[in-house]
Formats: C-alpha cells, sequence, structure tokens
C-alpha cells in the first residue's frame, strides 16, 4: 500500500484510522470527487466516459441475481461478471436527499477505504477481488430479468462466489458432531496464513470473526469483508475506538486504547477456539458484561479438556491480555504446522466423552 509514513523492513507503517483528515483517505476524496466532477461534466457536455480506474468494472458485463445476505448499507448478491460466478456487495447509500452530505461522504470513504485495501491483495486465502462500480448518474445492472436502473449513491464491490458460504454457518452444522483435529487444523492454517499474508502487507483486518471468513468447494478458508480493514498506523496511538464484533474484540480495542496487527491475533485466538469446539464465544453474556470481564477479569473461552496441549497453548498466547506478548501471525503459522494431527481425535461431543479421551478416533466429518 502507499500513503505517509514509513514502510520499510524495519517495522515502519503507514498511517491508518485517523487517515481520512490526513494522507490516504483525504488523497481518495480528492480524487473521487474529480472523477465524479468530471463525470458529471462530461455527461452534460456530451463527452466521452472518463477513463476508468484499475479497480473498476463495466457494469454492463455485470448479470445480477438472487440476494444471497443483507446488511445495514445494502446487499450481497449472486451474480455473473464475464462469465464467472461473482458475489455482489451492493451498497445503497439511499435515494437522493434522504441522507446528509456529511454521511454520504463518510459512506464514499468508507467505499474507497474498502477499495483500495482489498483491490491489491493476492493470497489463496484472501477472497479475491474482481472490481468495484462507482455511483454514476445513469448506472444500470443487467439482472436475470432485464435490466435494473440503480439511484446515482449506488455502488458496489464484486468479488469471487465461494459456494461453501460463512465459516461461522459450517461450523454451527457441525456443532453436534464436532471436527476431527486434522480439519480444525487445515481450517485454523488457512485462516492463520491468510491474516499473516495481510500483516505482511501492512493490513489490520478489525473484524476477524468465523462470520467474515468463507469456504470454497475444497473448504479452503478465505478473509472476506474489507469494510473496516486499515493499513496499520506506524504510531499505535493514531488507531483507536472500538472496531469489531463482540466476543472477538481483543481487551485493548474494547478499553479504548491504542491497537495494531496484535488485535487481529487476540481475535484469531478466539477463532482457533471457535473452531476446534464448534461453538459461540460468550453466548450467555451482554455485550457490558463481556467487555468488563474480559478488561478486568480476564474472561477467556473455556477451553475443553480433551483439547490437545499443543492447540490449548496457541489459543492462550493469542489471547494473551498484552498485546506484545502476543505472536505474529507468522509464529502462529509455524506453531500450527508443527502439530501433529496423525492421531486423529478432535473434539468429543459432551454426551460421549466418557472421561474426555483426547485423541479418540472417528470423530467428525
Amino acid at each position: 500500500m502507499e500513503g505517509g509514513g514509513g514502510g520499510g523492513a524495519g517495522g515502519g507503517f503507514v498511517r491508518a484510522d485517523q487517515i481520512d483528515l490526513k494522507s490516504l483517505d483525504e488523497q481518495l476524496e480528492r480524487h473521487l470527487s474529480r472523477a465524479w466532477t468530471m463525470e458529471k461534466s462530461k455527461k452534460e457536455e456530451g463527452e466521452p466516459n472518463r477513463a476508468r480506474e484499475d479497480w473498476e468494472i463495466d457494469p454492463s458485463r455485470l448479470v445480477m441475481k438472487g440476494v444471497i445476505a443483507r446488511g445495514t448499507f445494502g446487499t450481497v448478491h449472486r451474480g455473473v461478471y464475464d462469465g464467472q460466478d461473482v458475489a455482489v456487495k451492493l451498497l445503497d447509500w439511499g435515494e437522493e436527499g434522504n441522507r446528509t452530505e456529511a454521511e454520504i461522504a463518510s459512506l464514499r470513504s468508507a467505499f474507497t477505504q474498502e477499495v483500495v485495501v482489498w483491490h491489491k491483495l493476492d493470497h489463496p486465502n484472501v477472497t479475491k477481488f474482481i472490481g468495484a462500480i462507482m455511483g454514476t448518474t445513469d448506472l444500470k445492472i443487467q439482472t436475470e430479468t432485464g435490466q435494473l436502473g440503480m439511484p446515482s449513491n449506488i455502488c458496489c464491490v464484486v468479488v469471487e462466489y465461494l459456494p461453501g458460504g460463512a465459516l461461522k454457518t459450517y461450523l454451527i452444522k457441525n456443532r453436534r458432531k464436532k471436527l476431527t483435529f486434522k480439519v480444525v487444523l487445515q481450517i485454523s492454517l488457512d485462516l492463520a496464513r491468510g491474516l499473516s499474508y495481510l500483516h505482511s502487507q501492512k493490513i489490520v483486518h478489525r473484524d476477524v470473526k468465523t462470520e467474515n471468513m468463507l469456504l470454497d468447494k475444497t473448504r479452503t478458508v478465505k478473509i472476506a469483508d474489507f469494510g473496516v480493514a486499515r493499513v496499520e498506523a506506524q504510531n499505535p496511538n493514531d488507531m483507536t475506538g472500538e472496531t469489531g464484533t463482540l466476543g472477538y474484540m481483543a481487551p485493548e480495542v474494547l478499553n479504548g486504547n491504542p491497537y495494531n496487527r496484535k488485535c487481529d491475533v487476540y481475535s484469531f485466538g478466539i477463532c482457533l477456539w471457535e473452531i476446534y469446539c464448534c461453538e459461540m464465544p460468550y453466548p450467555d453474556l451482554s455485550f457490558a458484561e463481556v467487555t468488563s470481564a474480559v478488561v478486568r477479569q480476564n474472561l477467556r473461552p473455556e477451553i475443553p479438556r480433551c483439547c490437545p496441549s499443543s492447540l490449548a497453548n496457541v489459543m492462550k498466547k493469542c489471547w494473551d491480555a498484552n498485546p506484545d506478548k502476543r505472536p505474529e501471525m507468522d509464529e502462529v503459522v509455524a506453531m500450527l504446522e508443527a502439530i501433529d494431527t496423525s492421531k486423529g481425535g478432535g473434539m468429543i461431543p459432551p454426551d460421549q466423552q466418557h472421561g474426555c479421551l483426547c485423541f479418540r478416533r472417528h470423530r467428525g466429518p
């Protein structure tokens, strides 16, 4: 990623989070405003469309299909782009006049931030970015039944379609029978390698959770949803504020303290527990209870007795209360790769534990 600040091997990181008033977001906002102004003037003057950015795609080549998910600011659709199955994240900022200029500017900035972060990433454990479409005055997208006119505020992000769905859904489906230890390690390594790659690119995901991890048809895990991802700040004080999802957020984030990429390591530790147990962390606690207990009482999910110590140790190291004591993600990858899965096993359903035999065979799919 480019931007202000040092980015050398010595650990310098580009400014982030507050960057909307400084370098990258400010540049993006200026660029987007210029692009939209140029497009508007060209439309008025009857000139040809402006040259596209390298991440922009042609809406006429996109066919939209049914909705597969809904969110606060839009929907996710299945689609086809140039013959390839894709997922289309359609961002609806509201019809003209329904939002203030400041609200729309904030949403534009968030959209461009996500695009700029995502479109330069290339890794087998990161969902592949196909392209994006900025809102235009005459945006029309093909659907299976014809053309659909879109409000000028609409923008969308197009990525590869992953038929396996969210990792969270897969774990819920296996809540009863659990997963074999070998499958636990494969899924965990996929996620760890993807996060290690992001951190090598100075990207902090900031919302690592199983809901944001997708599976392809071979059960390979790919990181998705870069809506709150940021280029890591050189100065940790530039990254503050609660960002993430309850149950996965590191103590320093919950407490409103400065944080860095190690917040992703903490979240990974929670995901690792979830992958092993096929359960959700703290299902019966409120936001206030989790925040208080995680920060003040060092609350963490209870590791089952049947969990091999090699895996339990990785969890504990990742969710250490002190970010400086947490390993880097490349170290996590190495620790997971060193674990022996030849004995089989996996977590045993509670009604079948009979003394919690850790390496019972024939568990999981």
